[in-house]
């Protein structure tokens, strides 16, 4: 069937598009059904969506389209489009099979992934992939295909340069935002960094959402590509350049089940940087009380990335690096923003924990490039940093993005934690932080977040402030202080 397009400003989260009931009729389809969408252009493009239908006023021969389709297909108002019922997908089968813990073949992972792009496969089905590959695992050579599938949906970015660097930490800590210093400082020493970033999965914020606070971090693969080639580096969210679309997709089911099945894990920050033409990358691995991994799965993951970058053949610095705490003392996006910013200008109440993380792991890269020689990276690293070139290039990064660093304002919404009695910080729980960030608004309410006072091992008084918790609203902040009150993630 042949319809016209109708768009509106209206974002389901998901592609949905809407008929009325006599075209729906026509069609044979019902509520809830899958059709495809297949444009009429040279080169035309094909999406599978969910169908509403409604019993109001929609016009006849007319299909109602959410932003989501509208941005996937390129459509215009009035746009004609051939609408029909979905095929049932092939790579459903596939899934199930990941399902019952069976190994599956290079062709099998393609199809599923072209499928996740497509739209081919509800959120349900790529839940039970998820689920599957949390619950079975992959072998190596399922995870290398898995790769090549997820650089075989996108795009790739490539740069003439010889020193493309990259990094990546698996996440899990709260605050801990050392990508912003890493890369302002490696960019001021003559490497190219073009950083896209996640946004946050199970932590109250990833870098994009950081950075979001000070500049826009979308963009196209042409506008990214020039912003990395007049500063040397960028600093944005990697789901909007279509490098590695069925990634983004998955990670989205990855939040709602909150699993992170480590072949995804692996593929997912492999293919990212892959894709963003990086030839050295540092992947750093927090290990700890309340980390993703203990230390031991820390070193049977540093292993399986040697192996997969040995196969890429791309140069990779796997370190682990002890994490029982949170690291700096902002958690949430604005907060961890202001933690970067005074790193990077040298004010004197800078969270010292986060400096040494950040100035070590762009040792590490500076020494992978051989930019320094073996043992002076960290040296090298800390000039950069106290010259100032950092903070500079940071600005540089910035406004090539359309942005401007300011100062960090904080939520007014807050409520202060002072401590009931006189002791030592024994323990600081680092899932229950990020829980507590996110009941406070984190990561979508910028200025929401919490802001420590004191760390592991420092002596605190009967009376002095332990936290704050900002919220952008009165019901989140009275929630996030009642989960505060029951878990007690300060131990004294």
């Amino acid at each position: 069937m042949e319809l016209k397009v109708k768009t509106s400003k209206w974002a389901a989260g998901i592609p949905v598009a809407m008929l009325n009931r006599k075209n729906a009729e026509a069609l044979g389809v019902h509520a809830g059904d899958r059709i495809n969408l297949k444009t009429f252009s040279k080169n035309p493009k094909e999406l599978s969506t969910i169908l509403d239908i409604t019993w109001g006023n929609l016009k006849s021969k007319k299909i109602y389209v959410t932003d989501e389709i509208k941005k996937m297909l390129s459509l215009k108002e009035g746009e004609r489009v051939q609408v029909s019922l979905s095929h049932v997908s092939e790579s459903s089968a596939f899934v199930k099979k990941k399902l019952l813990g069976k190994k599956l073949t290079k062709r099998e992972i393609r199809q599923i992934i072209v499928d996740v792009v497509n739209n081919s496969l509800s959120e349900a089905e790529i839940a039970v992939f998820v689920s599957g590959m949390y619950e079975n695992g992959m072998t190596f050579e399922e995870t290398t295909y898995l790769v090549e599938a997820i650089l075989f949906s996108g795009k790739r970015m490539k740069f003439k340069e010889k020193y493309v660097v990259d990094k990546h930490c698996i996440g899990g800590i709260a605050g801990n935002r050392t990508t912003p210093v890493v890369v302002s400082i490696c960019a001021a020493a003559g490497l190219i960094f073009p950083k896209t970033s996640s946004r946050a999965i199970t932590s109250a914020a990833g870098t994009a959402d950081c950075i979001e606070v000070l500049s826009p971090v979308e963009f196209s693969m042409e506008k990214l590509k020039k912003i990395v080639e007049k500063v040397g580096a960028c600093l944005s969210w990697g789901g909007s350049v279509g490098m590695v679309p069925a990634d983004s997709k998955i990670i989205q089911i990855e939040k709602m089940l909150k699993l992170d099945p480590p072949a995804q894990l692996l593929a997912s920050i492999i293919s990212k940087k892959l894709a963003a033409g990086s030839k050295y990358i540092l992947i750093d691995i927090p290990y700890g009380k309340g980390a993703k991994v203990t230390k031991r799965k820390g070193k049977k993951l540093k292993k399986k990335f040697e192996k997969l970058a040995h196969f890429f053949k791309v140069h990779i610095s796997v370190v682990l690096t002890s994490s029982n705490e949170p690291i700096g003392n902002g958690v949430g996006p604005a907060m961890e923003i202001k933690d970067v910013i005074k790193i990077l200008k040298r004010d004197e109440d800078l969270p010292k924990d986060l400096e040494k993380k950040s100035i070590f792991l762009a040792g590490e890269i500076l020494e992978l490039t051989k930019k320094a020689k073996k043992g002076e990276g960290e040296e090298m690293a800390r000039k950069v940093l106290e010259s100032g070139k950092a903070y500079k290039k940071f600005e540089e990064i910035i406004k090539a993005q359309g942005g401007k660093v300011k100062e960090i304002i904080p939520s007014k919404i807050k409520k202060e934690i002072f401590s009931k009695n006189k002791g030592k910080i024994k323990s600081i729980n680092n899932q229950e932080i990020n829980y507590l960030a996110r009941i406070a608004g984190c990561p979508l309410d910028k200025y929401a977040g919490v802001f420590l006072n004191y760390h592991v091992g420092e002596k605190i008084k009967k009376g002095q402030k332990i936290l704050t918790i900002y919220a952008e609203s009165k019901p989140r902040l009275k929630e996030a202080v009642k989960y505060y009150e029951e878990k007690m993630p300060i131990k004294i």
